[in-house]
């Protein structure tokens, strides 16, 4: 076994990717204080080809350096765009026909492994503040929720953890393997 330089991986170039047919899903990331976290999704978000990233609250934008630190480019190929009311975009997304998705622990939440995708249906996913999560307000407007299970001492994951574990996820489901 031979680990492989980065010339053998054939990775796309800004303009094969901005062309490329999209992972039907929309990340919404609602007042993230860390630029590391916010850069980390920019970074997954590329690796899985997701249409888009909303900036939302006191999440802040590129171009930023400690973003780029962990984005490593992503925030040149993802397409993104910053609002400041998360409401606002829930909305817009829900009025598209766009099923939006918490990533919270609330009361009647579908585990991860239970959550269902429709083929060919684009979806839209909530992330929230380190601290205190999804707001209460978001999740009112917001279809469901999705919880990733979690077995052990803590009650949360890092944000840009859950994004990966859940994009990831729902990226095998829509079989865009």
């Amino acid at each position: 076994m031979r680990k492989l330089e980065n010339k053998e991986l054939e990775r796309k170039s800004v303009t094969a990717f901005k062309e490329a047919t999209k992972t039907p899903l929309i990340i919404i990331l609602d007042d993230i204080r860390s630029l590391h976290n916010i850069g980390s999704v920019f970074r997954t978000a590329d690796a899985f080809l997701i249409e888009k990233i909303y900036l939302c609250g006191i999440t802040a934008i590129p171009p930023n350096k400690e973003i780029h630190k962990t984005a490593l480019g992503a925030t040149e190929t993802v397409a993104w765009e910053y609002q400041k009311d998360i409401l606002n975009v829930i909305n817009k997304l829900k009025s598209e026909n766009v099923p939006v998705f918490a990533v919270e622990q609330v009361e009647n939440a579908i585990f991860l492994q239970n959550f269902q995708v429709e083929k060919n249906k684009k979806y839209a996913l909530v992330f929230g503040n380190e601290v205190y999560g999804v707001s209460q307000k978001a999740i009112e407007l917001c279809d469901g929720s999705i919880e990733i299970p979690q077995l052990g001492t803590k009650h949360s994951l890092n944000i840009s953890v859950s994004a990966g574990i859940v994009i990831w996820d729902l990226f095998q489901k829509m079989d865009r393997t």
